[in-house]
């Protein structure tokens, strides 16, 4: 089932909550919506459900229009983050619960209801479980019922708002993968709202990237990630290390450093702010012409195969980020308070106006 979005609004009395909206949605797609808090996501997924209403625009499941139907002929499935299970029911009949509650003429018989359930009990690996109750399992057992019971009821659309919010680092990205496994199998067009940058890049195919009520971007992880469209998204994305100067012939240049933007020919000068990753910055320990700066490490992190590098740079007291492997911090053998030089790659370069080149 796709769905078509189209200029859709909704203020919240003065404030404006979403502004002109446009979205398409393929069928069987995966989609995150992306942005701090306060950005619209979550509205935006209510106005979808059918929890709220949208003040201008139209909404539209495949061909057929839907925004001033009701959430229960919307044939949504909508899994929170604090799961809402019953407490005073087990885990079979919470799964149940939205075939049992069918007009009659709706409702399968207790053998289709029973033989149904069985079948997402095995989907979700809860089949041992099915006679516990909610206060019985834990964090991502009780998310995993939810998302269940979502699933039970047939949806034609799966809106899942913040589902891993409420759960430790480990259990999010073990249930990250799960999600990725079940909405493969499944096929269900999918909107899932966070704010968690690695959560959308890991399991979605396509990101709406949201800001202040309004789609900054919309595109694939990679897409995103690599090619940000303005500071806003680079920045939301992602650590980033910024160079303030001027740009003329294809450099940036600041104080008595030039640094090499790539693909740009730009023979104006003009001010400009550089963008660039902590993995795209370079250490050495000599100096190694204009495109480098002179800076002091401060502090040094070492996870796994990455070590995080925090200095200050010696002209300008500001501070940078560099990520490098293990192998390169061990064989330039770099220690806090060492002097080196630190030279960045793939620079983004977007002017004051943030418009972007």
């Amino acid at each position: 089932m796709s769905i078509v979005i189209n200029n859709v609004s909704k203020s919240f009395g003065s404030f404006q909550a979403l502004q002109d909206i446009d979205l398409e949605i393929q069928t069987g797609e995966l989609v995150a919506l992306l942005g701090p808090s306060g950005s619209g996501k979550t509205s935006l997924l209510r106005i979808i459900a059918g929890l709220e209403y949208a003040d201008e625009g139209s909404i539209y499941f495949g061909s057929d229009e839907i925004t001033d139907i009701s959430t229960k002929d919307r044939k949504v499935g909508f899994v929170f983050q604090h799961y809402a299970l019953f407490r005073h029911m087990n885990v079979f009949d919470n799964i149940a619960y939205g075939l049992k509650v069918r007009p009659k003429s709706a409702r399968p018989d207790k053998k289709e209801i029973e033989k149904k359930v069985n079948e997402l009990l095995q989907l979700v690996k809860m089949e041992e479980l099915a006679k516990r109750y909610p206060a019985q399992l834990s964090g991502g057992q009780k998310q995993r019922v939810a998302l269940a019971r979502a699933l039970a009821v047939e949806p034609k659309v799966l809106l899942l708002d913040e589902p891993f919010g409420a759960l430790d680092a480990k259990v999010r990205k073990d249930l990250r993968r799960w999600l990725r496994n079940l909405h493969d199998e499944f096929n269900i067009t999918s909107i899932f709202v966070t704010h968690d940058q690695e959560e959308a890049l890991d399991v979605a195919d396509r990101i709406v990237v949201m800001n202040d009520g309004k789609v900054e971007q919309i595109g694939s992880p990679e897409e995103v990630y690599e090619h940000p469209k303005n500071p806003f998204v680079y920045d939301f994305l992602g650590n980033v290390n910024l160079f303030h100067g001027r740009l003329e012939n294809g450099k940036l240049s600041q104080g008595n450093a030039q640094f090499p933007v790539p693909g740009v020919v730009h023979e104006q000068d003009q001010k400009a702010v550089g963008y660039v990753r902590p993995h795209d910055i370079t250490i050495t320990k000599e100096e190694s012409g204009q495109d480098s700066i002179k800076a002091t490490i401060t502090h040094i992190h070492v996870v796994g195969p990455i070590v995080h590098i925090e200095l200050k740079r010696i002209d300008n007291d500001e501070f940078l980020e560099a990520e490098i492997t293990k192998e390169l911090y061990r064989t330039l053998g770099l220690q806090t308070k060492d002097n080196v030089y630190v030279k960045p790659s793939q620079l983004k370069v977007f002017f004051p106006d943030d418009y972007s080149i």
